[in-house]
């Protein structure tokens, strides 16, 4: 028997499995939100060292040419596997018992079990945000491989949210790889139609690249990032073009009154840019499960 069929004759261990694999998956994307924009920063910095080293050698000194030509990447390799995660404070490498979805952070108190410093309550926040959604993704489409497919699209949009949330980053690293699957299972109409996700993916991309050049144009000023346009591509790709209005709304409106109350609370500073790629995932999540129902409603009420 296969495990589909079992899932379908028996919901209580499918949803059980759905619950248990979110939760180790929302534990990995801690490692993803916290190490992707540091490997970013890595390799910037080598290219640029690099860069320096061979076009402008006379700009750096002789000792840091002596280390750039010195660096050995395999030394100094750091990326989503190693190294293994550690306390900050005190270096203490982290066990598979203390690395336990949810369960470790109660059984330390929230505490390194080492030094006794405080561990962020985001990382079970994390993970158990992760079961609730792709448990309401596997309510919304059961036993089947929408629901596969939406909960790898519904990680992604996690991962982005609070890594934008901490360095305003939107990588490519996980937008366009994402992108191109969505236009890859939409080969077999899993959300929607090829044709409307070719063009959603051009739209998404296109519709934000002329706000923002329009805004720079009438303000002399970068409203949002490039990041953003390649997000809402990604969404474009995986829900059709059907919905891209949709998604600029449902954003620009909970993103305005989100902005508001944190500038009232002053939760934010006055000035600073304020992250925009959390609120188009949000919104492209919610699409994801319900732009149908969203698109057939507003033509009912408006048109």
């Amino acid at each position: 028997m296969s495990i589909i069929v079992a899932f379908q004759e028996d919901p209580a261990l499918f949803y059980a499995s759905v619950i248990i694999f979110s939760l180790l998956v929302g534990s990995f994307l801690n490692v993803v939100i916290h190490r992707i924009p540091v490997m970013m920063k890595r390799e910037a910095k080598q290219d640029c060292s690099e860069f320096f080293a061979e076009h402008f050698p006379d700009s750096l000194s002789s000792s840091e040419q002596t280390l750039v030509k010195s660096q050995n990447p395999v030394a100094s390799k750091y990326n989503l596997i190693v190294p293994r995660s550690a306390c900050p404070h005190c270096g203490h490498l982290i066990t598979a018992l203390e690395n336990i979805p949810v369960i470790s952070y109660l059984f330390l108190k929230g505490k390194c079990r080492e030094c006794g410093s405080k561990i962020s309550i985001r990382y079970p926040f994390v993970e158990i945000l992760s079961a609730i959604l792709v448990v309401i993704v596997a309510l919304k489409f059961g036993v089947s491989y929408q629901t596969l497919f939406a909960a790898f699209f519904t990680w992604a949009l996690l991962a982005l949210t609070f890594i934008d949330l901490d360095t305003q980053y939107l990588p490519d690293q996980i937008t366009l790889p994402f992108l191109w699957l969505g236009l890859l299972i939409n080969l077999d109409n899993t959300f929607t139609d090829i044709h409307s996700a070719l063009i959603g993916a051009a739209a998404g991309y296109l519709t934000l690249w002329s706000v923002y050049k329009l805004f720079k144009l009438l303000t002399n000023k970068e409203g949002m990032g490039y990041g953003d346009f390649k997000l809402l591509a990604m969404i474009g790709a995986w829900c059709g073009w059907q919905v891209i209005p949709a998604v600029i709304l449902i954003s620009s409106v909970i993103g305005s009154i989100a902005g508001i109350l944190m500038i009232v609370t002053k939760y934010h500073k006055k000035g600073k840019p304020i992250p925009f790629g959390p609120y188009l995932a949000g919104a492209g999540w919610i699409v994801l499960l319900w732009g149908t129902e969203i698109n057939n409603t507003y033509l009912k009420l408006f048109v």
